[in-house]
């Protein structure tokens, strides 16, 4: 991606936010040079996943295939003492896709905060992450909804979906009704290790470095 496209998705996502008056703590405002001067601060965060992550997963096309997501807070998996629980913020245009994936370590509810809505998709997978025909059963809110494989479950904002470990799932802001601001609560998780894509993405590209950056991206190592 180019630096510009990564400062233009981030100015799209802190509007969000204002406009759904959620804060962020006071590093989620920091510049390169807070990083810098806060290294002791700035290592905690690196190591923990927090902050601003943005991805096109690898296919050059991010309004089509991309996300931007804030990770509030994490721990560090298989160490004692940590969190043992996680929560982002994700900002999904319409018809943006997260492409089918599944998570061995964790799992996790994802919240539809505030916005448009919310379109996920599920595939039931055998233990060697091979795709089944086997309907799916998902909690929404604590009731059982049973779906068709890659059958559209619509979150409506205040809406919420648990996605138990080892089920494929997709999902996207529905056309027409606008992006979602969506919330993820989950286990501690890793996402360096703990996501398990159904089709092979595209290889995380360097940077193409057109502008100064907007805000330090922690999946770049903090820039």
């Amino acid at each position: 991606m180019k630096r510009s496209e990564i400062n233009a998705a981030l100015r799209f996502a802190i509007g969000m936010l204002d406009t759904w008056r959620w804060a962020l703590p006071a590093w989620g405002q920091w510049t390169t040079a807070d990083v810098a001067a806060n290294p002791e601060v700035a290592h905690y965060l690196r190591s923990r996943q927090l902050g601003w992550d943005v991805t096109d997963f690898g296919s050059g096309r991010f309004a089509k295939q991309g996300l931007v997501l804030f990770c509030l807070r994490n721990g560090i998996l298989g160490l004692d003492g940590e969190r043992s629980y996680a929560e982002k913020l994700l900002f999904i245009q319409e018809g943006q896709l997260t492409p089918a994936h599944l998570h061995k370590a964790k799992q996790e509810d994802i919240i539809n905060r505030a916005g448009g809505d919310l379109v996920i998709e599920f595939c039931a997978a055998d233990a060697a992450d091979k795709t089944t025909a086997s309907d799916v059963t998902v909690l929404v809110d604590g009731i059982e909804h049973q779906l068709g494989t890659w059958q559209p479950l619509i979150l409506h904002p205040g809406q919420s979906v648990t996605i138990p470990t080892g089920l494929y799932h997709r999902f996207y802001g529905a056309k027409g009704k606008g992006a979602v601001l969506v919330g993820e609560v989950s286990q501690v998780n890793d996402d360096r290790t703990d996501n398990y894509f159904l089709d092979p993405i595209g290889r995380f590209a360097d940077i193409e470095e057109d502008e100064p950056p907007l805000q330090p991206l922690w999946n770049e190592g903090g820039v």
